[in-house]
């Protein structure tokens, strides 16, 4: 909950995962704080090297947006990783392979 004497903040979460980890930070902001700043305030780029910051794919609730993107209270900024390969090819892949 945002303390009173702090009414311009709002409450977010930033996350990430990995196969073996996941992290949910839960930080306050300004509001008018973009995906791209929560990401820098949170500190998970300081613990998490394998995070590119030059090609940060983030989003809110599932659904990517862009760095630039003004939060609002409650949202949920998640840090995606990138595919290991095309989601497509592994689909043709499993389906050209012999049962």
């Amino acid at each position: 909950m945002v303390d009173a004497e702090n009414k311009n903040l709002i409450e977010v979460e930033v996350a990430y995962a990995k196969p073996e980890a996941q992290v949910i930070l839960t930080i306050f902001v300004a509001e008018g704080t973009t995906l791209e700043q929560a990401v820098k305030l949170s500190g998970v780029l300081d613990h998490y090297q394998d995070i590119n910051n030059s090609e940060l794919k983030l989003g809110i609730f599932g659904v990517v947006c862009k760095p630039n993107q003004t939060l609002r209270h409650g949202d949920r900024v998640e840090i995606y990783r990138p595919l290991r390969r095309d989601p497509k090819e592994a689909r043709r892949n499993r389906a050209n392979k012999p049962s």
